[in-house]
């Protein structure tokens, strides 16, 4: 009789495909006469790829749930003197047949499945309902699989709830690219794991390793596994380097000048790209620089520091511009041995909000820019995923049209999507000092984009109730009173203490 059922449920299913694909396949037929009938189509065709997405979600769902009540029956009716080992590879086995997939997918799908049905209630039943993937589900399986089940229900409750305490700014989860939702996941769980990033950070940097591994057609890939500091200074590096090969002259893409580059740089004279040696050479006879001295370009990643985190109170993570968390102890090295490639950026201890852009921006142009990528952190484009270094300011309101230079009248998208606002129909809508701008595309559908999710400093206990109540008038406090959105200054070292601290706050 379920067998019965389960038979009709699916030829439910293949004729609500198929009429479906009758819809996608018919043209203007039955549109309204003054319409424009391609428009009437593509508007169609837009709803059913929503529905379908909707769709997927919710058979990713039976799936999962399908997969982990098959392995419970079946680990129940095994005979008791099988091992475990054998269970699970016979459980694993059945799976990969019926959905025709290796035994190692069959075992992950096994895995996930049994997390969604057993610790992660708030995943699945957003799956259940159609509005996140099986990817972004995926995601929220990785991301929790070291947590313990508070720590899990807390990732789950800020991505997912609309009416959590702290509930995810922007973008809804399900709303944006899987791995664009993996980086905030990633963040999120960086940010409130129960070992601290200091502990973890020590494990990794025990772990760091090169690794080699040939690839098709004459090719091999190279990775480096090292710490977050590192890795963005000759990430930066590099791209300068190839940056200043580019040129008239200059074929090769830019990826393909980072590869070239970094083969010269670590075969330096003996190997390497050819083209590469010869510009260099020829830069050198000139007068100009060669490959070992051109410094990393100052200002170039944003280093978010929580302010007691800075002045040593706590040990919370800074936020590495393109990265994500990174060791307070980090940070501090960085700050202190003003590493110029590294611009600090200094957050509110109330809310997480950005209060000042270091003094070397001084000129209003340079800390605007600046603002906009602490703002965006990306092109606010739905899903790209291009870094702010390389990114265009752009007025939303175009100024011969009375648009203003101001935060709130401006983006900073990459330049392709730059080139799309220009070249199409697509179109940014309003930002503030606070959110990047969202898109309204030539069907007239609303896209919101990503917004940086500021958190709350940890307050230290050591300085008992929120500051910031009265006024303080010792020789540490600061000379202006700007508001907290500004760009201006308000010098603070680390050794001026929490004093100047509590006179910092009490002054806003």
């Amino acid at each position: 009789m379920a067998s019965e059922a389960v038979a009709k449920a699916f030829e439910a299913i293949d004729a609500a495909v198929a009429m479906l694909r009758d819809e996608v396949a018919e043209s203007d037929c039955g549109s309204p006469s003054d319409s424009d009938p391609l428009a009437v189509v593509a508007d169609g065709c837009l709803d059913i790829l929503a529905g379908i997405a909707r769709a997927e979600a919710r058979i990713a769902a039976l799936k999962a749930e399908a997969a982990a009540t098959y392995a419970d029956s079946a680990r129940s009716a095994v005979p008791p003197d099988m091992p475990v080992q054998a269970q699970e590879m016979a459980i694993a086995a059945e799976v990969g047949c019926v959905l025709a997939i290796g035994g190692r997918a069959a075992g992950a799908l096994l895995e996930q499945s049994c997390a969604l049905a057993t610790s992660l209630p708030r995943t699945l039943a957003a799956l259940q309902a159609g509005t996140v993937s099986w990817q972004h589900a995926r995601v929220i399986v990785d991301e929790t699989a070291t947590l313990d089940r508070d720590a899990a229900k807390a990732l789950e409750a800020h991505f997912l709830e609309a009416d959590a305490p702290s509930p995810a700014c922007g973008c809804p989860a399900g709303e944006m690219p899987a791995y664009r939702f993996r980086r905030k996941a990633r963040t999120w769980r960086e940010r409130h794991h129960p070992d601290s990033i200091e502990k973890r950070h020590a494990k990794g940097v025990e772990d760091r390793c090169l690794e080699y591994t040939p690839e098709q057609d004459g090719m091999a890939r190279m990775s480096a596994y090292l710490p977050a500091d590192q890795a963005a200074a000759i990430w930066n590096r590099i791209t300068a380097i190839a940056r200043g090969l580019q040129g008239p002259e200059e074929d090769r893409t830019l990826t393909q000048l980072r590869a070239d580059v970094f083969a010269t740089a670590a075969l330096r004279s003996d190997s390497g790209c050819t083209r590469c040696r010869n510009s260099i050479g020829t830069a050198a006879r000139a007068g100009a620089p060669g490959l070992a001295d051109i410094p990393t370009p100052r200002a170039e990643v944003l280093i978010t520091v929580p302010i007691f985190s800075l002045l040593g109170v706590t040990e919370e993570p800074s936020m590495l511009d393109g990265y994500g968390p990174i060791p307070a102890s980090m940070a501090r090295e960085l700050v202190a041995n003003g590493a110029d490639s590294f611009h600090r950026v200094l957050v509110d201890p109330r809310d997480g909000a950005p209060l000042e852009i270091g003094r070397t921006s001084y000129r209003l142009t340079k800390a605007m820019r600046n603002w906009l990528r602490m703002r965006d952190g990306k092109c606010p484009f739905p899903g790209c995923s291009n870094h702010s270094l390389d990114n265009e300011a752009d007025h939303l309101l175009a100024w011969h049209h009375g648009g203003t230079t101001g935060i709130s009248n401006l983006g900073q998208p990459c330049r392709r999507h730059h080139s799309l606002k220009h070249a199409s129909g697509w179109k940014p809508t309003p930002a503030t000092k606070n959110e990047p701008p969202g898109w309204v595309s030539p069907s007239g559908r609303k896209y919101k984009s990503e917004h940086q999710d500021w958190e709350p400093p940890h307050w230290p206990p050591s300085l008992g109730p929120r500051a910031g109540e009265g006024q303080y008038s010792g020789p540490c406090a600061p000379t202006s009173t700007a508001s907290r959105g500004t760009v201006d200054y308000v010098q603070m070292p680390p050794s001026a203490g929490e004093d100047c601290l509590r006179a910092y706050l009490s002054a806003r």
